[in-house]
């Protein structure tokens, strides 16, 4: 794979997990605050995010280098990469399964009812204690939450890790390759905080709407991430298995 089309594929991974809870709709109910925006608060969650996320790409990489190493004839088995093509084709039917009409009707019940885990953890976020008197340890806690809850469905960060350890690249570049991609998934974050500095009257109302738009479809969302990464891990075993030319 040339450096090129390498970090094509890392950059798109990176946007899509851009758009997870911890990267992009916390920070959003950040700026969704009537009140000053507390900057501060802001760079320390979202780089409190950064941090735990390279941390566990570090351990990720190494746990990776190790696997690749010892069992490389393995993992270039057909048995392997059938059953990479098998999960891949069960991550795209669990996604379908989740964004069907009647689980995203469940969902935006539950939002309407104030109900699931994401509007409380926003009822923390936004609440006086934390708008107003909010310590450095909540708002670190919080990060260090989202990114747990998040465990499940870093599935794009995953692929990028696999992208990077197969392609052998020494250290420190793939520190830096992995530092890169941390960066770009709050790149949407930052932008939005440039707009909410310097033309809060022209984007509230966008952004309210795109507020809105994640706590409806916030499990949409999740499931579209799922969905791409089953048509990723589907594909590249389809291929690696020479099925196609």
């Amino acid at each position: 794979m040339s450096m090129t089309t390498l970090l094509s594929s890392l950059t798109v991974l990176a946007l899509i997990d851009s758009t997870s809870l911890g990267t992009l709709l916390i920070p959003l109910w950040f700026l969704m605050t009537s009140q000053r925006v507390r900057v501060d608060r802001f760079f320390i969650y979202l780089f409190t995010v950064v941090g735990l996320y390279f941390v566990a790409g570090l351990v990720i990489m190494f746990g990776a280098d190790v696997l690749l190493t010892r069992y490389a004839a393995w993992l270039d088995s057909t048995a392997f990469l059938i059953g990479q093509l098998v999960l891949g084709i069960g991550f795209m039917v669990i996604s379908q399964l989740m964004d069907s009409k009647k689980a995203r009707a469940r969902a935006k019940e539950r939002a309407a009812r104030g109900e699931g885990r994401m509007l409380r953890m926003r009822q923390r976020l936004m609440g006086d204690s934390v708008t107003s008197q909010g310590s450095l340890s909540m708002v670190i806690g919080l990060a260090l939450t989202a990114v747990i809850l998040e465990i499940g469905t870093m599935l794009p960060y995953l692929a990028a890790m696999g992208i990077i350890a197969s392609e052998e690249i020494a250290w420190p570049l793939s520190g830096v390759l992995l530092l890169g991609y941390c960066l770009v998934m709050i790149l949407p974050a930052l932008v939005l905080l440039a707009g909410r500095l310097l033309a809060y009257r022209a984007l509230e109302k966008p952004l309210a709407r795109i507020d809105n738009w994640f706590m409806k479809h916030a499990q949409s969302t999740t499931a579209w991430i799922i969905g791409i990464v089953g048509f990723l891990l589907t594909v590249n075993a389809i291929y690696d298995l020479g099925w196609v030319g």
